[in-house]
């Protein structure tokens, strides 16, 4: 048995070119917690958070690391089980972790499952996707950008994603929804043009609509054949108000990278209100969680599309024949430092497809000059 002996944390942050924003949200930077597993009979195994932020993360990660020590690393359902049952009250008077923590908290969980996923497969010698039954396959992904950045010409979307297409990209997604609706509607205009008419156009909202507004906005860019609207709604609008949402608009609806559990994720599957679901294993609760998610997903009719990390998520998308859509990448290699330059190896992404190498675990080797040159 491989007994967890230790829980490194490497926090990192890399600065981007340029400052640039979703709808509302501005940055500056990229961060990304590398969590460190190791056992006692020397497998080391390597997890992902990209939640945020990590001084709030990091203390969480520390908190479990001492619960587990000692556990069974091959047992990763037994493990998050324990830490899973920590933010509750415990009959003992344990448990019970802060309420205002919840998205740190289930950070901090996910990165440590995603590392003793990785152990499992060293452990096996197999790369995760054959632990999860699936074949070598190419897995489709698609390329995001259009982010808002200062001082840019309006369409300058359109000219950046046709460059992802020119580079091989057969679906892009386009962050949107920022300023009124003419010129969003322009943005999508000149951009559906620009990329052609046999690529598939996303468009991702990042929750800046109200029920009513966004009925008007699906109905105004339906006619530039949009693949789906993403995090359309307000954080507080909820699966009945996606529903109506769903019911009212042309366009099919992408939800699912800020659940945060099972729990609340079944919710927007069961009712039929998303077509797409894009549960994050690196943001919230690991590949456990994220593996539960997509069952119930394809038992439901619903794809999944995981938010972010196409080298971690295309093992879990392999799995799923029937409702696996898609990973997605970053067109632009500006847009994220940290995932150009943290690997030495890693799954290849070329002609919209993610190829998967036969490396046990995640299957990627890190960089470990770049890590400890970015150690925030």
């Amino acid at each position: 048995m491989s007994k967890i002996e230790a829980v490194k944390i490497h926090p990192i942050a890399a600065p981007l070119k340029r400052a640039q924003r979703t709808a509302f949200e501005p940055r500056k930077d990229v961060t990304l917690i590398l969590v460190e597993v190791v056992t006692d009979d020397g497998l080391i195994g390597y997890g992902q958070v990209s939640s945020t932020p990590m001084k709030d993360i990091v203390p969480w990660i520390e908190k479990f690391a001492a619960v587990i020590t000692g556990m069974d690393a091959l047992a990763y359902t037994a493990v998050w089980e324990k830490m899973f049952r920590l933010t509750s009250p415990q009959p003992d008077g344990g448990g019970g972790m802060s309420r205002d923590k919840r998205p740190q908290i289930m950070g901090a969980i996910g990165g440590i499952d995603m590392a003793l996923w990785d152990i499992a497969g060293k452990a096996a010698n197999k790369p995760i996707f054959r632990l999860l039954g699936a074949e070598n396959v190419p897995v489709f992904t698609y390329a995001t950008g259009g982010y808002y950045r200062e001082g840019e010409k309006l369409t300058a979307c359109a000219d950046e994603l046709a460059g992802f297409v020119a580079n091989g990209y057969k679906a892009v997604k386009l962050k949107t929804a920022s300023g009124p609706l003419k010129d969003e509607v322009q943005r999508i205009k000149a951009t559906r043009a620009a990329i052609g008419s046999d690529v598939q156009l996303m468009l991702d909202m990042n929750a800046a609509y109200d029920l009513a507004t966004c009925i008007e906005f699906a109905h105004a860019v339906a006619p530039y054949d949009i693949t789906w609207l993403e995090e359309p709604l307000h954080w507080y609008l909820q699966p009945n108000d996606f529903l109506r949402l769903a019911q009212a608009s042309p366009i099919p609806l992408a939800h699912g990278e800020r659940e945060m559990t099972r729990f609340t994720a079944r919710n927007f599957v069961a009712s039929g209100a998303v077509r797409y679901m894009q549960f994050d294993a690196t943001r919230y609760a690991g590949m456990t969680e994220a593996l539960r998610v997509a069952h119930m997903a394809d038992q439901h009719g619903v794809l999944i599309s995981p938010h972010h990390a196409p080298e971690l998520h295309c093992h879990l998308v392999a799995a799923f024949p029937r409702c696996g859509h898609s990973v997605e990448s970053h067109g632009s290699h500006e847009r994220d430092p940290i995932w150009q330059g943290m690997y030495t190896d890693r799954a290849e992404i070329r002609d919209s497809y993610v190829y998967m190498n036969e490396k046990p675990g995640w299957g990627y080797e890190v960089e470990w000059d770049f890590v400890r040159k970015h150690i925030a």
